[in-house]
């Protein structure tokens, strides 16, 4: 066994190690070589002894400069622990969470930060059956590390660490298999931003075999600029492109290609929101929408919402995360849902939201509507005016114990108040970055504009 580094070496945060997307933070203060090390030792030791057959662990990784540390590590870390590594090197999740479901793994492991800044980054852990590691495990894996596990099993032997990038391509054919038999893509050009991420390789592959023209943007590799003003969360470049190319519509994806926001022929943004309509619609009409029912979150906007319920549809809302999503889909049967920053889970198509999935069927809708996504877009729903407004909150215990602070309760309440059912108001801590969100949702934009500035300057005025 290889002995652990002290505790106190690891400058572990008294707040739990898993957020909402398993570790994350800022690479050099608590995600270090040494924590990487852990987490990956007390994770092949947690996984083995709830695994019937101890088979491999799957491990992939984002371009950021800090992964192939990070991926090193861990891997030193599961192979102590007696645990063989498949490492694909650079792969989306949900490839990860794919080959995870599809081979005799016993769990998955992404090193990504998803939409983070470059110098962010995580671990992300999947289940033997590709869905996010159970919080059982997740807290068995932390006390360990913490020293607070009486868990120990020798290995017999050594792990060992295989290189397999080769595994992609089962990943690739799955995403082509999920479409309709005899779908192309041919006539249709198409602007890929891929955000210098996880992505570069596979988004340009399959939509290449498919027939599609394409047009990529910061499609290279780079750990400096992964996100850097491209990708899901700006999307000037891409609108640019579609203009400057007169393209059908284009996608850009996040770091780790998980999530997904289209740009229409009229350099319209479409988000999730937007993409849940149309593939509800879709798969309705295919009679593989049961109940008519789409899970999304307490985001998403109104105007989609009511529409949908005029459809004579449902939507049912959870709180924001991926996670709250897919575990009210199994609670209530439901094959559609997702969030309005593009992170849409099929579970008939995929284990896993995937962005570059998604991109796909939205892609072949259009195709096979015999319109332009912006005509689909006008012909849908009016949105609500809707401010999301960020406030960076760097102490950690005071952000997310963010709804003790009672003049903050105060003017949500009165902002409530005076919208009633004509708007809404929203606050939460992020999960995965150093944020207080401030979400405003009204019938007019001098209502919204009005609230938004009003909340955002009283939590400014006490975090």
């Amino acid at each position: 066994m290889i002995t652990s580094s002290p505790i106190e070496q690891l400058n572990l945060p008294n707040s739990p190690l898993f957020g909402t997307d398993g570790i994350r933070g800022r690479v050099g203060d608590v995600l270090t070589a040494n924590l990487a090390l852990e987490v990956g030792y007390w994770a092949g030791i947690v996984l083995r002894q709830a695994a019937e057959d101890v088979g491999p662990i799957v491990i992939g990784q984002d371009s950021r400069n800090s992964s192939d540390m990070l991926a090193s590590a861990l891997s030193a870390g599961l192979t102590s622990a007696g645990i063989e590594v498949w490492n694909l090197g650079l792969c989306p999740t949900p490839g990860v969470a794919h080959l995870t479901a599809t081979s005799d793994a016993i769990g998955g492991v992404m090193i990504s930060a998803s939409h983070n800044p470059p110098e962010d980054n995580g671990i992300k852990f999947f289940g033997s059956d590709g869905t996010k590691l159970a919080k059982n495990l997740q807290a068995a894996i932390e006390a360990g590390i913490r020293g607070q596990s009486g868990a120990h099993v020798e290995p017999e032997r050594w792990g060992h660490l295989y290189f397999t990038p080769e595994l992609i391509t089962q990943y690739v054919e799955a995403m082509k298999d999920s479409l309709l038999p005899g779908t192309s893509l041919a006539g249709m050009k198409i602007v890929l931003d891929l955000a210098s991420g996880a992505s570069v390789d596979v988004a340009p592959k399959v939509f290449t075999q498919l027939g599609a023209e394409l047009i990529c943007l910061h499609d290279e590799a780079d750990g400096d600029r992964i996100n850097v003003n491209c990708g899901s969360t700006h999307l000037g470049s891409l609108q640019a492109a579609v203009a400057l190319h007169q393209a059908d519509l284009g996608f850009a994806f996040d770091g780790d290609a998980d999530r997904v926001l289209a740009v229409d022929n009229l350099g319209r943004k479409v988000d999730g929101d937007y993409i849940l309509y149309f593939w509800g619609q879709h798969l309705s009409q295919l009679g593989l929408l049961p109940n008519e029912a789409i899970v999304t979150t307490v985001m998403a906007n109104l105007g989609f919402e009511r529409a949908w319920q005029a459809s004579g549809g449902t939507v049912v809302r959870t709180a924001v995360g991926d996670q709250y999503v897919q575990a009210e889909m199994a609670s209530c049967g439901a094959m559609l849902g997702g969030e309005q920053s593009g992170h849409i889970l099929s579970p008939q198509h995929s284990v896993s939201g995937d962005g570059i999935l998604t991109a796909l069927h939205v892609a072949a809708i259009v195709q096979q509507s015999d319109k332009s996504l912006a005509e689909l877009v006008d012909s849908s729903f009016q949105t609500y005016p809707q401010i999301l407004h960020n406030v960076r909150v760097d102490d950690r215990e005071a952000r997310l114990n963010w709804a003790k602070c009672q003049p903050l309760q105060d003017a949500i309440a009165e902002a409530e108040a005076e919208m009633g059912d004509t708007g809404r108001v929203l606050v939460r801590a992020s999960g995965t970055e150093p944020l207080i969100r401030v979400m405003v949702e009204a019938e007019s934009m001098q209502k919204t504009e009005y609230w938004t500035k009003y909340l955002v300057a009283i939590v400014e005025q006490h975090f």
